[in-house]
């Protein structure tokens, strides 16, 4: 059997990029050691939706400069697949986000993982365990 496809969502990829100062030392090692652990064992996928949204919080948050925007980009690109949104994802979204309850970005999120026929989606933001279409399952890796 081949190893699952896992799309990672971006709040685990800022877990492996950043620091949080707020959190406590001990959890904020426990959940970075997790998401980087899990970013290294995994047949990993994202959207072009996850590297917007962590590219967007690095240089919000962390101070990131262009260069280092520009390599966390590439790094993407050269690390994992990445899926690009699309008319059919964006419709389908629209038709998860009705049925599931999701957020306008996590419908987005849910159908770019279908459309590559994902096994899981890893996510620390919805709703651990949630079978989605009898296809993919959500579990929060950081818990």
């Amino acid at each position: 059997m081949s190893e699952p496809l896992c799309f990672i969502d971006s709040n685990v990829w800022l877990y492996h990029l950043m620091i949080d100062s707020t959190a406590s030392s001990a959890l904020e090692t426990r959940k970075r050691t997790l998401a980087i652990n899990l970013i290294n064992d995994v047949n990993g996928i994202v959207s072009t939706q996850v590297i917007n949204e962590v590219c967007s919080v690095l240089k919000r948050k962390a101070a990131f400069t262009e260069l280092q925007i520009k390599q966390v980009i590439e790094s993407f690109y050269n690390r994992v697949a990445v899926v690009e949104l699309d008319r059919q994802i964006l419709i389908h979204g629209t038709q998860l986000r009705t049925r599931y309850g999701f957020s306008f970005w996590d419908g987005l999120i849910v159908a770019s993982a279908l459309s590559v026929n994902a096994d899981i989606i890893y996510s620390e933001d919805m709703q651990d365990s949630l079978l989605i279409e009898g296809k993919i399952t959500i579990i929060n890796p950081l818990k």
